[in-house]
């Protein structure tokens, strides 16, 4: 071994924060108020009913109870103003809560947890770069297309059922299952491979495109997330699948299991 591939090694095996290390809470949801944008669609739960704005009220009391020190949320730079306006709102009894998790769950966490803001951790810049991956399947791998698109629309039945059958609170523990986590990334692994005979290696560039974009949404956690800290951080099941993976071999911080709480 390489003595800076050792001593990388050496640092990264053990904890290096001098004080407390943070304490990350992740939380994977489906988009209560779903704009369409995953790939997987289907109908879903409306999470403004009178049960479920209970239970929502009930999961942010336990949240709070973790005292975060932080309420980290998806949404980009550009939006920080305005959402943190509506909490301010929200916080003086202005604003009505629209059916967003941001909403739904992070403003009422934030405020039961006396916090006067809440915090983005979106990444807008970088998406999920596709296009170049489903034209070429489309020209040269139908074989791939056929299985991506009989996958796809598996799971988009399993929501669609799981939606109209189970309550909240069930979906919310299923969205943070291993299980689910490892089935989501393995959707990305599906067409790794698609371009690779051809040498343009589109499914693996569209791969690291997603994962780069997760990247830059864990450093924004970790730049929240310092010794001593409580973070918070609520985001599409998409996303956590890989945050979880970040922020399990993170030496400075250390998760908190979040099916406890659900």
């Amino acid at each position: 071994m390489r003595p800076f591939v050792a001593l990388l090694a050496a640092l990264c095996a053990a904890p290096t924060f001098a004080d407390e290390p943070a304490e990350v809470l992740l939380l994977g949801v489906f988009h209560f108020a779903n704009p369409g944008l995953d790939m997987v669609k289907s109908d879903q739960i409306d999470v403004l009913t009178k049960e479920n704005q209970a239970y929502l009220t009930e999961l942010a009391q336990r949240f709070a109870e973790f005292r975060p020190t932080s309420v980290l949320l998806e949404f980009d730079d550009d939006r920080e103003n305005a959402i943190n306006e509506q909490y301010r709102q929200f916080v003086s009894g202005e604003f009505d809560l629209p059916s967003n998790e941001i909403y739904q769950l992070g403003f009422r966490v934030a405020r039961m947890a006396g916090l006067h803001r809440v915090h983005g951790f979106d990444e807008g810049e970088i998406g999920w770069n596709a296009q170049p991956l489903f034209e070429h399947m489309a020209e040269h791998e139908p074989a791939t297309e056929k299985r991506v698109q009989d996958v796809i629309a598996m799971y988009s039945e399993k929501i669609a059922h799981d939606h109209a059958t189970k309550t909240l609170r069930q979906l919310l523990l299923d969205n943070n299952q291993p299980s689910e986590d490892s089935a989501n990334k393995a959707l990305y692994l599906l067409t790794n491979a698609v371009g690779r005979d051809d040498g343009s290696f589109v499914g693996a560039d569209a791969a690291a495109s997603w994962w780069h974009r997760n990247f830059r949404m864990y450093a924004r956690i970790q730049h929240l997330a310092q010794p001593g800290s409580r973070v918070l951080v609520i985001g599409g099941q998409g996303h956590t699948a890989i945050l979880k993976d970040l922020l399990a071999d993170d030496p400075d911080r250390v998760s908190v299991e979040v099916l406890s709480f659900l």
